[in-house]
C-alpha cells in the first residue's frame, strides 16, 4: 500500500487482481461441473486487462451492456459478445457493423424492435428474447404467454432471425431479506423460464435458457436447468453483496483509494476527495441502521481488512465525509490515503475508469 500513497493523487480504483481472479475461477468451475456456458457480463470491470484473466480459464463468450462497449471489447480480441440491453435503434448502422465482423447477439421484447432488426440488417442476426422475471425493467412478462406468442410469430416471419432463446435478469434479488429468498426467486424463475423454452421448441429447435444476477450466481451450489449464465458483480463484488450474504469480506477485489483534506476530532470526521461522482449514491444501511456509502479499510495480505466504527456517512459531488473512531482518526494526517470499499463495484468502477491501480 505505501507505493500506491506515493502515487495516488485523487479518487483511484484499487483493485486486488488475485482476488478479482480467484472469483473468475470459482465462477468459471461451478458453470463448467454444471455444463453450463458461462458468458459473464463485463460493465462491472470494462477492463482489457480483467478480460485477460477470463481467458486464461477459456472463457470466450461475453456480456456487455451496450453497442459501444461491444466495440471497445472486439479491439481486445473478443468476438462472441451478446449486448444484454434492449436494442436501442438509434445505434442501428453501429450494429450493423458490429454483426459483421463479430458473432454479435442482440435483445428485444416487442415485435417492432424484431420487426426493426429485421428490415435493417440483412445479414443473420442472433436475436434473445427479453423476459421479465420480476425486475420490472425490461421485458415480457414472464406468464404473458400472448405477448410472447405474438413476438415468437413476428420472429417466424423473418428469415435473417435466428431466435436463440430466452434472456432473463433477476435484479429484484438485490432487494432480498436473505438468502433463502434469493435461492426461492431462481428456482422460482427457472422453473418458469423451462416452461418458455418448452413451449417454443417445437418451433425453433435447441432454444436456451440464458439467466444472470451475481447474488444467485454467487450463492446456488450448481447451475442445472439453465443453458447460460451471465454474472458480472462477481469479479469484484462490493458490500451490497455483503449486505446480502452472498460473499465475504475475503471475496471483495476493489477499493477505493481517497486523499484526506480535512480532519476535524471533535466530531469524529475526516472529509475525503471522494464523493457522489466517485462512489455514486448508492447505498446501504449498516448494523446501527444507519445509511452508509463505503466502509473504511485496509489490505491485510492480500485481503481487505474493514475497520471497525469506521463509515463513510455522507457524500456531496467531491466531498465524502467519514465518521470513525477516535483511534482511527488519531492515525490519520491531512494527506494521507484513506481506503474505502464501495457499496455497488459496478457504478464506482465506471465513475473511477480513468483512474485504476492493480495490487
Amino acid at each position: 500500500m505505501n507505493d500506491f500513497n506515493k502515487i495516488i493523487t485523487k479518487p483511484s480504483l484499487i483493485v486486488l487482481k488475485n482476488i478479482c481472479e480467484e472469483n473468475i475461477k470459482k465462477m468459471t468451475e461451478k458453470a463448467i461441473a454444471s455444463k453450463c456456458i458461462f458468458r459473464p457480463h463485463f460493465k462491472t470491470h470494462q477492463s482489457a486487462k480483467i478480460g485477460e484473466l477470463f481467458k486464461k480459464y477459456d472463457v470466450n463468450k461475453i456480456t456487455v451492456s451496450s453497442i459501444s462497449m461491444a466495440q471497445h471489447f472486439t479491439l481486445y480480441g473478443w468476438s462472441n459478445i451478446l449486448v444484454a440491453f434492449v436494442f436501442n435503434h438509434r445505434e442501428i448502422d453501429v450494429a450493423k457493423e458490429l454483426n459483421k465482423k463479430i458473432k454479435l447477439y442482440l435483445i428485444a421484447d416487442s415485435t417492432q424492435t424484431v420487426r426493426f432488426l429485421a428490415q435493417n440488417i440483412k445479414q443473420e442476426i442472433n436475436l434473445y428474447v427479453k423476459i421479465d422475471t420480476g425486475n420490472h425493467r425490461t421485458g415480457v412478462d414472464i406468464d404473458d404467454f400472448n405477448s410472447l406468442d405474438i413476438i415468437i410469430d413476428e420472429i417466424k416471419k423473418h428469415r435473417n432471425i435466428n431466435l436463440i432463446g430466452f434472456l432473463g435478469h433477476c435484479g429484484h434479488t438485490y432487494y432480498a431479506k436473505n438468502k433463502n429468498e434469493i435461492i426461492n426467486i431462481w428456482n422460482t424463475t427457472l422453473i418458469k423460464m423451462k416452461i418458455l423454452k418448452n413451449r417454443y421448441s417445437s418451433i425453433f429447435n435447441e432454444l436456451i435458457v440464458s439467466l444472470g444476477d451475481t447474488p444467485s450466481c454467487n450463492i446456488i451450489s450448481n447451475f442445472y436447468g439453465v443453458d447460460e449464465v451471465r454474472p458480472g458483480n462477481f469479479v469484484y463484488n462490493d458490500l451490497m453483496q455483503i449486505k446480502l450474504g452472498t460473499c465475504t469480506y475475503n471475496d471483495i477485489a476493489v477499493l477505493v483509494a481517497c486523499p484526506v483534506v480535512s480532519i476535524n476530532k471533535n466530531k469524529k470526521q475526516i472529509v475525503i476527495y471522494g464523493g457522489a461522482i466517485h462512489f455514486s449514491k448508492e447505498h446501504i444501511l449498516n448494523e446501527n441502521g444507519e445509511i452508509i456509502y463505503g466502509i473504511v479499510s485496509k489490505i491485510n495480505n492480500g485481503i481487505i481488512e474493514p475497520t471497525k466504527d469506521c463509515y463513510l456517512t455522507s457524500l456531496t459531488q467531491e466531498h465524502g465525509i467519514v465518521s470513525c473512531n477516535s483511534l482511527f482518526i488519531n492515525s490519520i494526517n491531512i494527506g494521507d490515503i484513506i481506503y474505502v470499499i464501495p457499496v455497488h463495484s459496478c457504478l464506482t468502477n465506471n465513475q473511477l475508469l480513468n483512474s485504476i491501480f492493480y495490487y
